[in-house]
């Protein structure tokens, strides 16, 4: 068994306090989409291989305790996991998985272990019994895969015999997951895999990371934009991998220095990262913002006055709860339009984003697609405890929020445990205080 690693222990509730200008450098965690994706690739490699800079939390753990007992043989050391890989499919011919909240794990798992042969069953938390994966499990039923998910969310039940390859088509507009779960597994096939994807494609950068980290581990895809993929059978090769600080979190940093008008370094994210979600610190820009780009860094400053505006956020919607965050302190309403998937991730965030803002005194309108908030006429008179929704997102996004505004309360702030166990004691850190 690897060791399990640290968790941050917090309290229930957790004041942000004091109310200053960000300001400092910080290192964020690995990415979670580059660790959860190339953590499998390199379980079905040929060879060992060293993954760097890995992300430490609950989501990459729940993906390596998958992957045990899923018979793949790796060692842990701090953001370091050596994989020793199956050069194929996954060696155990039966599991039954726990994925608590884990989305890329369950996706991505449900489709490779389809390429196969074994009994599987991938199941999760309350909430992730809610969360979609139908369009997943039928276009693996087109392929040939015996595949079941009641009334399309989990559990899913995977009887595989090997992936025939063939040709299918998915949804793009519920979660690009369900395509990048199809080409990880592809290379696996006994014949080419052709893919092609029904209506707009929801979050593109996420299909290209997926992309890039299968080249990386020897994988041939020819594509026509984003529309249709090939991927010729073959093998993975074992290949060491650095990922790379995550955008997503490093930008409730961008935006509390956006907020507060300080000024905010992410020191292990750079200008050539294919992250989609770094584009944040583009709208930002746009915004107002002084944004420098360096090979390694991104530094952001907030402005004297933050601009407000309309921003389509379809290719990096987990940034649209901070974005609707930062229109609190803007000179005119923000609104955040094209992310309706929102809808479907850890909680309903456009609604649960509508509710906390309301109480911080905020005017928010809620579409189906999208939200806009207008900015604040004034401080809330006494303490605001938010909700959090055993969401991550929310915590990290509406910490924020009290970056600015005295008396912000945060409710189980414990939950950012799933992908940035740190992010308090270093968001309190930049603005001078220290978690107690």
């Amino acid at each position: 068994m690897y060791p399990r690693r640290v968790i941050a222990r917090l309290p229930t509730k957790l004041r942000i306090a004091p109310q200053a200008r960000l300001r400092g450098s910080v290192t964020v965690p690995g990415s979670k989409s580059l660790t959860n994706r190339a953590l499998p690739l390199a379980a079905l490699a040929r060879g060992t291989t060293k993954i760097s800079g890995a992300l430490v939390a609950e989501d990459s753990e729940v993906m390596l305790r998958a992957l045990q007992r899923l018979g793949v043989e790796l060692e842990t050391k701090g953001a370091t996991v050596v994989v020793h890989g199956a050069g194929g499919p996954l060696p155990a011919r039966a599991a039954t998985l726990d994925l608590r909240l884990s989305g890329t794990s369950l996706r991505f798992l449900t489709a490779i272990l389809a390429a196969g042969e074994g009994e599987y069953v991938l199941d999760g938390n309350a909430r992730m019994r809610e969360r979609p994966v139908g369009d997943l499990v039928e276009a693996l039923s087109r392929l040939g895969v015996e595949a079941r998910a009641v009334d399309g969310r989990p559990p899913v039940t995977v009887r595989a015999a090997g992936l025939p390859g063939g040709s299918v088509s998915v949804r793009g507009d519920v979660s690009s997951q369900f395509l990048s779960g199809l080409l990880m597994a592809a290379p696996l096939a006994r014949g080419p895999v052709r893919v092609e994807v029904e209506g707009e494609l929801l979050s593109k950068p996420f299909v290209d990371m997926t992309l890039d980290v299968m080249a990386h581990f020897g994988a041939v895809v020819e594509r026509d934009g984003y529309r249709r993929f090939t991927v010729t059978p073959g093998e993975y090769l074992a290949h060491d991998y650095r990922v790379e600080g995550d955008a997503m979190a490093a930008g409730y940093f961008w935006a509390a220095a956006a907020v507060t008008g300080g000024t905010v370094t992410v020191c292990n994210l750079g200008a050539g990262t294919r992250q989609g979600d770094a584009r944040f610190a583009r709208v930002l820009e746009e915004m107002g913002c002084e944004v420098t780009w360096t090979p390694d860094t991104v530094t952001v400053a907030g402005p004297r006055r933050l601009r407000g505006g309309d921003f389509d956020l379809n290719d990096m919607p987990d940034q649209a709860q901070t974005l609707a965050v930062v229109g609190l302190f803007a000179d005119e309403p923000v609104h955040v339009a094209n992310v309706g998937n929102l809808r479907v991730k850890e909680t309903d965030r456009l609604a649960a984003l509508a509710r906390e803002l309301s109480r911080l005194g905020a005017r928010v309108e809620e579409g189906d697609d999208s939200i806009t908030v207008w900015p604040l006429t004034h401080e809330p008179e006494g303490p605001v405890e938010l909700e959090t929704y055993g969401d991550h997102r929310m915590a990290m996004s509406l910490a924020v929020a009290g970056a600015r505004l005295p008396r912000v309360v945060i409710k189980d702030p414990a939950c950012v445990n799933k992908t940035y166990p740190r992010f308090f004691e270093d968001f309190l850190g930049l603005l001078g205080a220290r978690l107690s």
